[in-house]
C-alpha cells in the first residue's frame, strides 16, 4: 500500500492497477468505481456492515464463533472480512486509515483490484474455507460429512447473484458508482 498526501488535504491511494484515487472522492454509498485503467474497483469502508456480503444469521454466527484479537474492533465485522481478503490477495487490495479525516466519513477504506461482484464472490469463497476449516476440527464425523456434502451443492456465483438481487447491490446509482 502506498499513500500520498496531495495538496489541499486528504489521502490518495495508489491502486494495484498503478492509477491513483483520492480517498475524498469515495463516499459511503459507493461500492465500486470506474477507474482510469478501464476496470471497475470495489470500495469497502469499515462503516459498511458485514451484511453487505453475508446474510444476517451468518454474521451473527461468525460474531459468536470467531474470537477477534483487536481492541479497536472486538466484534467480527467488515474489517475482519477484508483482513481475510488481504491475507489471500495482498497485491490486489490497498487500504488507508482515514480516521483523522472528517471529510471521509469512515475510519478505514479499502479499494480492490476486483469489481464489487468479484470481491463479493471472493469473500464468500474465503468464508466457506473458514467454515470448512472450523468444521474439520469437529469431533462429529457426520457433521463434517454433511457439511462437505452441502458444500458440493453450493454455487458461490449463484449465491452472490441471489444475495445481491435481494439486497439490490447491483442497483444503479448508489451501489455502482
Amino acid at each position: 500500500m502506498t499513500r500520498s498526501q496531495p495538496p489541499g488535504g486528504g489521502e490518495t491511494l495508489d491502486l494495484p492497477c498503478d492509477e491513483a484515487k483520492r480517498v475524498r472522492t469515495l463516499d459511503l454509498g459507493m461500492r465500486e468505481f470506474e477507474c482510469g485503467c478501464g476496470e471497475r474497483h470495489a470500495v469497502v469502508m469499515d462503516v459498511h456492515p458485514a451484511e453487505r456480503f453475508l446474510p444476517d444469521f451468518l454474521v451473527s454466527v461468525l460474531r459468536e464463533a470467531v474470537e477477534t484479537t483487536s481492541e479497536e474492533m472486538p466484534e467480527f465485522g467488515t474489517a475482519h472480512l477484508m483482513g481475510i481478503v488481504i491475507e489471500e490477495f495482498p497485491e490486489q487490495v490497498v487500504s488507508a486509515d482515514v480516521s483523522d479525516d472528517g471529510d471521509v466519513g469512515a475510519g478505514i477504506v479499502w479499494v480492490t483490484d476486483f469489481d464489487s461482484r468479484r470481491l463479493h464472490e471472493v469473500v464468500i469463497e474465503l468464508v466457506v474455507e473458514l467454515m470448512e476449516h472450523a468444521v474439520s476440527h469437529a469431533e462429529n464425523e457426520s457433521a463434517v460429512s454433511e457439511f462437505e456434502r452441502q458444500m458440493l451443492d453450493f454455487d458461490v456465483s449463484e449465491f452472490v447473484a441471489e444475495y445481491r438481487a435481494e439486497r439490490d447491490l447491483d442497483g444503479d446509482d448508489v451501489y455502482a458508482r
